[in-house]
């Protein structure tokens, strides 16, 4: 089957294609910020650079696109007719390298979640992600409000108004 677009054409709509900030990375990013998880993004760091990094809980998010990375039973996931070899072997190679790079994650001591496309779209998805963060993290709350980093490192907080009476000026210890 001949492909439909002209060559610039198709060309001028693969440059499109992002691979930082797509809308499924936003929805995900969104709704973690909305639960209260705080996070890096494309770590240079971690093998396969995840899309979102939650260092606290040690848990690494890929945020797949479910034609590119080859989620499988899913209506996203097809495989062009032109070309079909080369299409094939690339989306293949892709699935193989993410499993590759979910493996070393494991083996380095972090946790891994893969949310699909697919599933962002769909109505509750902030409580489904919610459910599989706190699974993967072992039920750990993200930092509430008000927690900073005395409270995250175990460190006392004392009200800048508020001096114990030694150290008061005019008054004498005895």
């Amino acid at each position: 089957m001949r492909d439909r677009l002209t060559k610039a054409r198709r060309s001028w709509n693969m440059s499109r294609i992002r691979g930082k900030d797509t809308m499924p990375e936003r929805v995900v990013r969104s709704a973690l910020h909305r639960l209260g998880y705080r996070f890096r993004l494309h770590s240079r760091k971690l093998p396969g650079r995840p899309d979102i990094v939650l260092p606290r809980h040690r848990l690494a998010v890929f945020v797949h696109g479910c034609f590119w990375h080859r989620h499988r039973g899913c209506r996203n996931c097809t495989t062009p007719t032109n070309n079909r070899r080369f299409w094939v072997a690339k989306l293949e190679g892709n699935a193989a390298r993410d499993r590759m790079h979910m493996r070393t994650l494991r083996k380095l001591g972090w946790r891994v979640v893969v949310v699909w496309e697919c599933e962002t779209e769909k109505k509750g998805f902030a409580q489904q992600l919610k459910r599989r963060i706190a699974k993967s993290t072992g039920n750990r709350p993200p930092l509430g409000k008000g927690q900073g980093v005395a409270q995250r490192s175990g460190l006392r907080q004392v009200s800048p108004g508020r001096r114990s009476q030694t150290s008061q000026p005019g008054h004498e210890s005895s």
